[in-house]
């Protein structure tokens, strides 16, 4: 019961994590201000936290189609969170798509098909979902109210004067934010893939002292 229990504990916390992190990709006042600045960033920080998350909820149960689960898990609490803010002022325009289900989807094919191959896994499984969230974080925002307009058109009222949406420098930086977020995503994911499966064995090694 105990290893269960810490199973869980270690679910629930990066679940929520990645939530907090998905709550502020998605919001239009960070994304007016900073473009596709922020874009690739919060591309990168949720690929991160779905990949490690996902890792390690995947080589601990050892059953394929557990990281699409894990997707399914963030989604449904990023819409819970997502719904208590847009009492904020949100406009519930402004809702999000499931953009880590292909991604964790991705996750759970590369283990089912090296037959259940943490290396593989960790390699294949990292890369492809590096690669592939952000493009659907963009089917996110094409799917979604323009950003610039919501912004000034559903001001946060919490907001102070200073942090009223600015026009943002659109490709000024960034020629293909997709392409950026997906190359770095593509590296660091493996990296946090790795952790993930480091989890799963430090969490047995603890369990077993």
């Amino acid at each position: 019961w105990l290893r269960r229990c810490t199973h869980y504990l270690f679910i629930v916390v990066v679940a929520v994590n990645s939530t907090l992190l998905t709550i502020n990709a998605g919001d239009y006042i960070f994304y007016t201000d900073w473009a596709w600045t922020s874009f690739v960033v919060f591309s990168i920080s949720q690929t991160l936290m779905l990949v490690v998350g996902a890792t390690y909820y995947l080589t601990f149960t050892g059953v394929p189609g557990t990281a699409t689960y894990y997707g399914l898990i963030m989604t449904v609490y990023t819409w819970v969170a997502k719904g208590a803010w847009f009492a904020l002022g949100y406009p519930y325009d402004f809702i999000v798509t499931p953009v880590w289900i292909p991604s964790a989807m991705l996750l759970d094919l590369a283990y089912w098909a090296t037959k259940k191959n943490k290396h593989s896994l960790i390699l294949f499984g990292g890369v492809l979902c590096g690669m592939s969230l952000p493009l659907f974080n963009m089917v996110n925002l094409i799917t979604v109210a323009d950003p610039l307009e919501t912004a000034f058109k559903y001001p946060r009222p919490t907001l102070p004067p200073y942090m009223t949406p600015i026009e943002p420098q659109v490709g000024k930086f960034y020629n293909s934010p997709v392409a950026l977020g997906a190359g770095a995503g593509a590296v660091l994911s493996v990296t946090f893939a790795a952790l993930g499966c480091k989890l799963t064995t430090w969490t047995y090694r603890w369990m077993a002292a």
